[in-house]
C-alpha cells in the first residue's frame, strides 16, 4: 500500500513539473530544470550522509567502544536481510535517531547520547529496527527522486518570476488558453502543491519504516512506547538541528514550531503509535 502510494505522489510530482514547464519554458524549460535539479541532487544523494554526520559531531563507534549498542544494531541488522551498518553516536541530550547512507551496502545508523539515556532495551530496538527499515526500502533514494523534481519545479518557478519581470515568459504563451492569469497561478501554487506532496512522500516513508521496525523485532509495542517517550521529550526539548535535516529524525526534533500537518516531514507520532498498537493486538 505504501509503495502504491509512493508511486502514485512521485507521478503526480512529475505532472507538476510537465504543467509548469509547459507554463514557463515548454518541454525544453521543464527539462533544464530537472537536469538542474538532478545534479544537485546528485552530490546530495552521494555525501549527504558525511555532511550530516559532520554537522552533528557524531562519532563513529566500534564493538569495543560501545559493545552493547554495536551488538544490537549488528542483530538486528541480520535479522532484517542488510550488511552490517556503520554505527555513529550524536554528542547530543535531545533524544533522536537517524539513519543515512546512500544504499544498503553503505548504510549508517545514528543515535544520539539523549536517546541511550531515556529508552529500554526493547525501545531502543524499535528505534534501531525503523532506521534499518529506512535502509532497507531505500528512503534516501526515494527522497533523493522526489528532492530533484521538487526542486526543478522550485526553479521552474524562479525562472518564471524572472522571466515575467524581463519580457513574459515562453513564445508559446500565446497558444495557451489560459495565459498570463494561468501562469501566474502556476508559478505561485505549484511549487506549493510540489513541496506538499514531498513532505507526503516522507510521511509515508516513516509508516513504512515503522512496520518493518514491527516485523524486524517482532514487537511492535517496543518502538510504540519508544515512539511515546520521543515525542513527550520533543516538546519540551528545545530543538538543537537544522531545519533541513529534521526530516531524517525519527521523531520530530522541530516539535512545538508551528509547523502544518500538509508540510510536515513527519505523521502525528499519536497515529503511528495507534498503528502499532493495532498490529500488536492483531487488528491490520
Amino acid at each position: 500500500m505504501h509503495t502504491l502510494r509512493v508511486a502514485f505522489l512521485m507521478a503526480l510530482l512529475t505532472v507538476l513539473l510537465v504543467v509548469l514547464g509547459g507554463f514557463i519554458g515548454g518541454q525544453s524549460g521543464a527539462t533544464m530544470a530537472l537536469i538542474f535539479a538532478g545534479i544537485m541532487n546528485f552530490f546530495s544523494y552521494w555525501f549527504a550522509d558525511k555532511l550530516v554526520l559532520a554537522m552533528y559531531r557524531a562519532r563513529e563507534v566500534s564493538e569495543a567502544d560501545a559493545p552493547e549498542l554495536y551488538g544490537m544494531v549488528r542483530r538486528l541488522a541480520q535479522q532484517a536481510g542488510l550488511p552490517m551498518p556503520r554505527v555513529y553516536i550524536v554528542p547530543t541530550d535531545m533524544p533522536n535517531a537517524f539513519a543515512t547512507g546512500r544504499n544498503p551496502n553503505h548504510g549508517v545508523v545514528a543515535v544520539t547520547e539523549g536517546i541511550l539515556r531515556i529508552l529500554n532495551k526493547e525501545e531502543l530496538e524499535g528505534v534501531i529496527a525503523h532506521e534499518l527499515g529506512h535502509i532497507r526500502n531505500r528512503d534516501i533514494l526515494i527522497s533523493s527522486i522526489a528532492a530533484t523534481i521538487a526542486g526543478a519545479i522550485s526553479y521552474l518557478a524562479w525562472m518564471g518570476q524572472w522571466s515575467m519581470l524581463f519580457g513574459g515568459l515562453s513564445s508559446d504563451d500565446e497558444d495557451n488558453p489560459l495565459g498570463w492569469i494561468g501562469a501566474i497561478l502556476a508559478i505561485i501554487l505549484l511549487p506549493i502543491a510540489a513541496t506538499m506532496v514531498q513532505m507526503a512522500i516522507s510521511r509515508s516513508r516513516e509508516y513504512a519504516a515503522d512496520e518493518a521496525a514491527a516485523r524486524i523485532t517482532r514487537n511492535p509495542l517496543g518502538l510504540a512506547n519508544a515512539l511515546r517517550q520521543l515525542e513527550r521529550a520533543a516538546e519540551i526539548q528545545p530543538s538543537q538541528v537544522n531545519p533541513a535535516t529534521a526530516h531524517m529524525f525519527i521523531v520530530n526534533p522541530l516539535r512545538g514550531q508551528s509547523f502544518a500537518t500538509l508540510f510536515s516531514t513527519h505523521p502525528p507520532t499519536e497515529e503511528r503509535i495507534a498503528r502499532l498498537e493495532a498490529m500488536a493486538y492483531g487488528r491490520m
